[in-house]
């Protein structure tokens, strides 16, 4: 395959970024689209150029490391992650664009690297349970209703990738909020924190600076892990619990 990549170069935070043209000869329709990034990176570096920073960790679809807007679309044009997207979804010929998550929560630290730890404050702010539950052995200590536990296990399928707030309008977290409080709101374990956590991790959110959820959809569109946008009614259902009891 010949393609031709239109890629998101940026020096730093404070650096002025723009598209720069690349072109890539002899591409497998096998390779993963982080492979094919690789390739331009070998030749980049054996011309004397800088590579093209990029987020990767597993590339198995774990982890949520990596995350790249490709033409328009977070993840590009399969609902996986980047690093499971393989080049046989384009054509001999294409033009690919490739840019960072776009979100002022998400600040560009180099090229198609941003700074996703906004996410990791708010799950700090409340994403977790104190009470103690035992050992391992104990864990089948206190039952929990199939359906509860099926919701809680979708729900904490989240990888924490963040294509839900790059394919939002407003770049909101809500989504991604949403999982992980409902993840833990449907175990047992998880009731004595309930309403403080929604409360607290929604604090949080706002004060990172992610915009407003209008319930547009794109971040269930794009979810690879395809969480149903229904958890962000039950996050709002906990939050209304909460403001009842005057939290």
């Amino acid at each position: 395959m010949k393609v031709t990549l239109n890629v998101w170069r940026q020096a730093g935070p404070e650096s002025p970024g723009k598209m720069i043209a690349y072109e890539l000869v002899g591409i497998s329709e096998h390779m993963s689209f982080l492979e094919m990034l690789d390739v331009l990176n070998e030749e980049l570096s054996e011309r004397g150029e800088e590579p093209v920073e990029f987020d990767s960790d597993c590339r198995e679809g774990i982890c949520g490391m990596c995350g790249l807007v490709i033409n328009g679309v977070a993840h590009g044009p399969e609902v996986t992650t980047t690093c499971q997207l393989h080049m046989r979804s384009f054509r001999d010929g294409d033009t690919i664009t490739i840019e960072p998550w776009r979100a002022k929560a998400f600040p560009v630290i180099k090229d198609l690297v941003v700074d996703k730890t906004a996410m990791d404050r708010i799950v700090a702010a409340g994403g977790y349970i104190s009470v103690n539950t035992g050992a391992a052995q104990d864990a089948n200590a206190t039952l929990v209703p199939k359906p509860d536990a099926d919701r809680a296990f979708t729900a904490a399928a989240c990888i924490g990738c963040g294509a839900c707030i790059a394919a939002c309008p407003n770049a909101s977290g809500m989504f991604f909020t949403a999982a992980k409080i409902v993840h833990l709101g449907m175990l047992p374990q998880g009731q004595p924190e309930r309403l403080s956590r929604v409360v607290n991790m929604l604090n949080q959110h706002d004060a990172e600076g992610f915009g407003g959820c209008q319930n547009v959809g794109e971040c269930a569109a794009v979810c690879p892990k395809e969480i149903p946008l229904d958890v962000i009614s039950q996050l709002n259902a906990d939050l209304s619990r909460s403001w009842r009891r005057g939290g």
